[in-house]
């Protein structure tokens, strides 16, 4: 650990000389592909809104690289310097530091963040880490796959239900089926075959996308429409009575029916078939076990949703508690597993990984989760919106997980095996000769020791230091931080406790580490995550002040932020300069696959990723008044060069770039006119597309 303030930093950093080069782009979009391929540390456990490793290990070496270093001389000034991440999330930062030789801290104010952190950084004895699985295995891996068959003892990889509300009207219950086509393939036209469920006898019919209109029951001999009775908001019963569905539900909880099942068949091939008489008792079977099984034997989640705006939709559809987000049966086999974990003896990090990991299984294995088909991962988690949002049509599937399904809990080796490698030899990728490879960069390994104090980090360094609480007041001494490199929560977007609460529900009773919280929710007023433009600026620039505070004279403070709408740039912007912050520096950089979900539904997507550099104000030069006018041109040649490069961008990513660099103009005045400098990042963000878009 560095000893002198600042020892290290060059006075301008390479992002300041100059733009991102074009390269980070391109790596970022080959690793935003398969990220959790590519970074499996930090993936151990859910954690939203994650950015890239490869734009966090360019962030690193450009803040202590001049115009003229190599990237050895940048790696080789890492080396002891204290890294800070206050917004530490899923750890990305924490890694890509330690892989460079950083010593590195990390703070978050979830705990299921922290959480994450730790498995990420955590050294795992993988024999140790067999024997505890072997020991859950024992306990409950039959009695669970027993409960997933059908009456010749066929392993059910998924159960298909479907919710029913009743018509206000005539009394009549309502599948609320938006289509009876329940199964088909991600690519229907190459593959048309697909599975309907009859109207009539609920039989499974097979159907040809690419020329059946209708489908045609075998069974009963009825034709049918494919179009089910649900369409958008509404419903319509067999009487043609059309009602909102919210009205139908009337604040209660919809009952569901089981009407198919995909069947692992004993020459490996998979069938869709009916539900039978078998299936409903053994159903019941599980629902009679969780009845009588005492409390202690299972783990339960815990805890009542509370209103908020990842919750509103769930609440409306009277999922009130955790425990309503599964069935009898989910309850009662992850109930087995979890009581599996929280029983296994000691306190050690193979313990804490093996319960991480239990996150996975439950995520794809609740009533929110829904059926994607053949081609592909075959199921959608409850997090697949980012929000909670019920599932008329959900998808239940074999908590262990054995045979074949999504997340069973029997993969948990594999992918934990997956974890250690990449800590103890973690790639990266280089662009060369215009590909992207794969390369071991000469990393360190990842894998650390943690501390539990600041003191003891001080005496051994070669540890991590994450803590969970609020960022705006932690335990660092004053100037005891080289260079800060974060992720801030978005302003209003992912509502990162809200759905943590899912994950929380079931740790607060199996208590992964000593000192996890016991606590009924993780959400907190300190968060910086905010609704109101107004809450996020005060809140973040409390954690900025006391950012401010902890670094050495010297160093800089560097992240990547997106935002699409200019109220949240500038509330960002506003909140540096309260800090006493300047924002020297605004780059873009590709961060977003082009097929994400949100990606593809917004009407001007957005998959740039704004790199902020920002210095203290006090020790920042005042130049002359900021040309607005340059500021956005140089942003909007940014993403033309990104363009120009084949990279995939549009006019929401130049709104981006522009605001965000109008904006960092504020925090160099001494009393920005902050609603003016709005006005002005927005008319020139509209001229800077008309720019692109004729170009």
């Amino acid at each position: 650990m560095n000893e002198k303030p600042g020892a290290g930093l060059p006075p301008v950093s390479l992002l300041e000389a100059g733009p991102a080069p074009v390269e980070w782009s391109r790596i970022a979009e080959h690793e935003s592909w398969r990220k959790e391929v590519h970074r499996p540390a930090t993936y151990v456990h859910k954690w939203w809104a994650r950015r890239l490793g490869s734009v966090a290990r360019h962030l690193l070496l450009a803040a202590v690289s001049g115009p003229d270093d190599s990237v050895a001389d940048a790696a080789a000034r890492l080396r002891g310097l204290v890294v800070y991440d206050p917004f530490a999330g899923s750890g990305t930062t924490l890694v890509e530091a330690a892989k460079l030789g950083a010593a590195v801290v990390g703070r978050d104010i979830n705990p299921v963040a922290t959480l994450t952190q730790r498995q990420a950084l955590q050294p795992w004895d993988l024999e140790v880490l067999a024997d505890l699985f072997g020991q859950v295995v024992r306990k409950c891996a039959r009695p669970v796959q027993e409960l997933h068959r059908t009456a010749s003892n066929e392993p059910v990889l998924h159960y298909f239900w479907v919710a029913l509300a009743y018509c206000p009207e005539c009394g009549e219950d309502v599948e609320l089926f938006t289509t009876r086509v329940f199964a088909r393939h991600a690519y229907p036209r190459r593959f048309p075959r697909a599975q309907a469920v009859c109207p009539g006898c609920r039989g499974v019919c097979v159907t040809d996308l690419s020329k059946d209109e209708r489908g045609h029951c075998p069974a009963c001999g009825m034709a049918f429409s494919f179009q089910g009775a649900a369409r958008g908001r509404f419903m319509t019963c067999r009487h043609g009575h059309r009602t909102p569905v919210i009205a139908a539900l009337n604040g209660a909880v919809p009952e569901r029916r089981m009407y198919a099942k995909l069947v692992l068949r004993a020459d490996g091939q998979r069938e869709y078939r009916a539900i039978d008489d078998f299936d409903l008792c053994l159903y019941d079977k599980a629902a009679k076990s969780l009845a009588d099984t005492s409390p202690d034997e299972l783990v339960r989640p815990l805890g009542a949703l509370e209103e908020g705006v990842s919750t509103i939709q769930a609440l409306r559809w009277g999922y009130d508690s955790w425990e309503r987000f599964f069935n009898e049966r989910q309850r009662y086999s992850l109930g087995l597993i979890g009581a599996a974990l929280r029983d296994l003896p000691g306190a050690s990090a193979e313990r804490e990984a093996l319960i991480a990991s239990f996150g996975r299984t439950v995520e794809h294995h609740n009533l929110f989760c829904s059926y994607k088909g053949e081609g592909t991962g075959p199921v959608r988690s409850v997090f697949h919106n980012h929000v909670l949002r019920p599932e008329r049509c959900s998808v239940e599937g074999d908590p262990w997980g054995a045979q074949g399904g999504s997340a069973g809990f029997s993969g948990v080796l594999t992918r934990l095996h997956k974890a250690a490698q990449y800590k103890g030899t973690p790639l990266d990728f280089r662009a060369e000769a215009g590909r992207i490879l794969a390369v071991d960069q000469s990393s360190l390994p990842v894998a650390r020791p943690l501390s539990t104090t600041w003191q003891q980090f001080v005496r051994n360094p070669a540890t991590a230091y994450t803590t969970t609480g609020d960022a705006s007041q932690t335990d660092l001494p004053d100037n005891s931080v080289d260079l800060i490199v974060t992720d801030p929560p978005y302003v209003d977007n992912v509502h990162y406790s809200e759905l943590a609460d899912f994950f929380h529900a079931w740790l607060s009773a199996m208590r992964p580490y000593q000192g996890y919280p016991d606590m009924p929710s993780t959400r907190a007023v300190q968060e910086v995550q905010n609704a109101a433009p107004d809450g996020f600026q005060a809140t973040a620039a409390r954690v900025w002040r006391e950012c401010r505070r902890v670094l050495k004279p010297g160093g800089c403070l560097l992240f990547s932020f997106h935002q699409s709408q200019t109220t949240g740039w500038c509330a960002l912007m506003r909140s540096l300069s309260d800090a006493g912050f300047t924002v020297t520096t605004t780059r873009a950089v590709i961060a977003e696959v082009a097929t994400s979900l949100s990606k593809t539904a917004a009407a001007e997507p957005n998959r740039i990723d704004v790199i902020v550099l920002c210095r203290d104000a006090a020790g920042t030069s005042a130049g002359a008044a900021p040309d607005l006018d340059q500021a956005a041109a140089q942003a909007l040649s940014e993403i033309q060069g990104l363009r120009g490069a084949g990279l995939r961008v549009g006019p929401g990513d130049v709104r981006t770039a522009v605001r965000a660099a109008v904006l960092a103009t504020g925090t160099r005045q001494v009393a920005a006119d902050w609603e003016t400098l709005q006005a002005e990042a927005d008319q020139r963000a509209t001229a800077a597309v008309a720019e692109f878009s004729t170009t």
